[in-house]
């Protein structure tokens, strides 16, 4: 009982705080419109890019254009969902610790790692959700796929758990900060390799499938996922590796963040 009076707390703080960034939204709705935009077209040309590969070639390393599509919307899922939850993470590496600013959370009645998410909601972020899910809508009928029960309830259990793949790596370097001050630009060199899951690992050479694969992650995001609903293959691997990685990342980035919290020194001189 007392896990499920938790639960029902935090849920409804978080819609408390969603309701509070939307509202701030609301006065600044030229920003918003401005991401939005901004993330569409920056999608819009990395496809324009795949079409002009593909009108020269008829596949890459045995991937169709169709089949890089639906890697390609399946990463932008977990992606989205991420950035539009846990976004506040990066003002931790790059000003709240060094600024001293991280002091309020701990006033807080509340985890620290749950007041620092919950105080953003990014909803530009939608931007990159609703390219994906056109991306796999216009290539799903084109790409064989079997949309049994299994494969369907498989489909939402691994975007579930590659958006923590995500915020896991994002918490890791974002909590270097308590004993750095700064750890934004340690964040972004990690996060920034998410580029490479959305195209089929096998294109790469061995060192950069063995660091986007075991180091940091990121193709259990989408390539192992999505190629298995493409092609079948070993889902305890494909699934089970995403789901591994994800309770993982987790694990360790939640360890650091109290770590972190408990060396903090606010700021000073």
């Amino acid at each position: 009982m007392k896990v499920l009076h938790k639960l029902h707390r935090a849920l409804k703080l978080h819609r408390i705080f969603i309701k509070q960034d939307l509202k701030k939204l609301m006065e600044y709705k030229i920003d918003f419109l401005t991401g939005a935009i901004a993330l569409l077209i920056s999608q819009g040309i990395n496809i324009f890019f795949l079409t002009i590969i593909f009108a020269n070639i008829p596949n890459l390393e045995g991937w169709t254009f169709d089949q890089i599509l639906f890697i390609y919307g399946f990463a932008l899922l977990p992606k989205g969902l991420d950035h539009l939850f846990t976004d506040n993470l990066w003002s931790i590496g790059y000003f709240i610790v060094r600024k001293g600013d991280f002091d309020k959370y701990l006033t807080r009645p509340v985890s620290t790692l749950f007041a620092v998410t919950v105080e953003k909601f990014q909803v530009d972020a939608f931007g990159e959700i609703v390219v994906g899910i056109l991306l796999l809508g216009v290539s799903l009928p084109k790409v064989s796929l079997n949309l049994s029960v299994i494969n369907v309830l498989l489909f939402v259990v691994s975007v579930f758990f590659a958006t923590f793949i995500y915020t896991g790596i994002k918490l890791i370097t974002a909590s270097v900060a308590f004993w750095t001050k700064r750890s934004g630009n340690i964040t972004y060199m990690f996060y920034m390799i998410n580029d490479f899951s959305k195209y089929p690992t096998t294109i790469y050479n061995r060192v950069v499938r063995a660091i986007i694969t075991y180091i940091v992650p990121f193709a259990f995001t989408a390539f192992f996922p999505a190629s298995y609903f493409i092609a079948g293959g070993n889902p305890w691997y494909n699934i089970g590796g995403t789901v591994v990685m994800a309770v993982v990342l987790m694990a360790v980035g939640i360890f650091v963040w109290n770590k972190g919290v408990t060396a903090y020194e606010s700021a000073g001189s």
